[in-house]
């Protein structure tokens, strides 16, 4: 009966339009209030869920992300990844997928990505010719590498989901490969419907002009080689190297590029605090939540009826890549990390998949969730900055869609495509 009132509380709030963080929070106090406990509980553990050290690293990487989105970082990755791939046939669709995978090591937000680069390459795209539902498609696709290329604060409240087992720097190296494959999957789609469609080509700028963008790029890129690097090299910790990454946006936009004002500083400042409280609301009364579900065994239940139905493992992940992807529709990215990590962690480590594997597969699952009605924020995002409806970009979605599927089934059954570069830390 408890578990009926923790789940039916909280789908109901979810209905209701009750934010995701609130309703579990309503949800996880009712189910203590009906087993008798005091509902000081519900605070006590909300508050330890975020008493965690590492979690001090997501307020850095997000300032440090704002700082570089205000501060005109992405109008010199366009301009760079312009003249390295715009030759190609549809090379406007290149430049959008490979800025989104430079800006995406530096942001490590998809709303950011589509925010920062979409403003810039949606409208010309459209001046160039292409059609508007194809150019939105594109910029909504590509940014979820955001998500899985490192530095991802979606990575560190994986960790945390986990139990504080997994290693953070093996998660953001195990992320270089599938946000790499998931990209070229994406370019390759976007060729092919350049092709058809016949896109126009960029004119190949000259080697000159590559090197000069390369040069007014990199800087920006050594973000995060600082956050990334020193994590690997063990010389900080990962909140030491997300305060030293910020610290460097700071300067580099400030006093090398010139390009961030005091309005630009405040509106980051704001927007790092605006998301940071979200999160931490979010991971707080999730942290209840999720000890309900355990206190329910709700985990090893789930875990007896999947294994009821077939034991083989390429069909029990396949339903859980089912699962993923349905609830990446309904539900926001952040809580169902935090909901479904504990419910569906044992069931893969049963399986002998490798926990950094799992939360690969993870991310790329709920981050195409981003991009699928009802709740895709990146898609609500990016048509409104095509000025396009969603029905519209709906109906040519499909291949890019497929392309991101491929690439989660290989990061799936092929551990090889998470695991390696974690294997050359051991």
């Amino acid at each position: 009966m408890g578990l009926a009132i923790l789940l039916g509380i909280f789908g109901g709030c979810v209905v209701l339009g009750v934010p995701v963080a609130f309703a579990m929070g309503i949800a996880a106090a009712s189910a203590f209030w009906f087993e008798g406990f005091p509902l000081l509980i519900t605070f006590q553990r909300s508050l330890s869920g975020i008493s965690v050290f590492s979690l001090l690293a997501i307020p850095f990487f997000v300032f440090a992300g704002e700082l570089m989105l205000h501060g005109g970082i992405a109008m010199r990755l366009v301009r760079f990844a312009s003249a390295l791939v715009g030759h190609v046939r549809g090379g406007l669709a290149s430049v959008n997928i490979f800025s989104s995978m430079l800006f995406g090591v530096i942001s490590g937000s998809a709303v950011a990505d589509i925010s920062a680069l979409g403003s810039i390459l949606i409208p010309v795209m459209k001046e160039r010719g292409y059609r508007a539902d194809y150019a939105v498609n594109v910029t909504v696709t590509s940014s979820i590498a955001g998500i899985v290329i490192p530095p991802s604060h979606n990575m560190i409240i994986f960790a945390v989901a986990a139990g504080g087992g997994i290693s953070i720097s093996k998660l953001f190296l195990a992320g270089v490969i599938p946000g790499i494959l998931m990209c070229l999957s994406l370019a390759i789609a976007a060729y092919f419907i350049a092709v058809k469609h016949n896109y126009p080509a960029e004119e190949f700028p000259g080697w000159r002009a590559v090197w000069a963008a390369s040069l007014a790029a990199i800087p920006g890129l050594i973000t995060a080689v600082i956050i990334v690097g020193g994590v690997l090299s063990v010389v900080f910790t990962v909140t030491e190297s997300g305060a030293f990454g910020a610290i460097y946006a700071l300067l580099l936009t400030f006093f090398v590029y010139r390009s961030l004002d005091w309005e630009g500083f405040k509106t980051s400042v704001l927007s790092a605090v605006r998301t940071t409280a979200m999160v931490m609301v979010l991971i707080g009364f999730a942290s209840s939540f999720a000890y309900l579900l355990a206190l329910y065994q709700v985990p090893a239940k789930l875990s007896s009826f999947m294994l009821g139905i077939s034991e083989e493992k390429i069909f029990v992940l396949l339903m859980i890549n089912v699962m993923l992807l349905i609830l990446g529709m309904i539900m926001d990215m952040a809580a169902l990390i935090l909901i479904c990590t504990p419910i569906f962690l044992p069931i893969v480590k049963d399986l002998g998949m490798d926990p950094t594997q799992f939360g690969i597969m993870l991310l790329v699952n709920l981050g195409l969730g981003l991009c699928t009605p009802p709740v895709g924020t990146c898609l609500f995002v990016g048509c409104a900055v095509g000025k396009i409806r969603i029905e519209e970009t709906l109906k040519t979605i499909w291949p890019f869609y497929l392309a991101i599927l491929a690439a989660l089934i290989l990061i799936t059954y092929v551990p090889a495509v998470s695991l390696y570069l974690p294997s050359l830390l051991e």
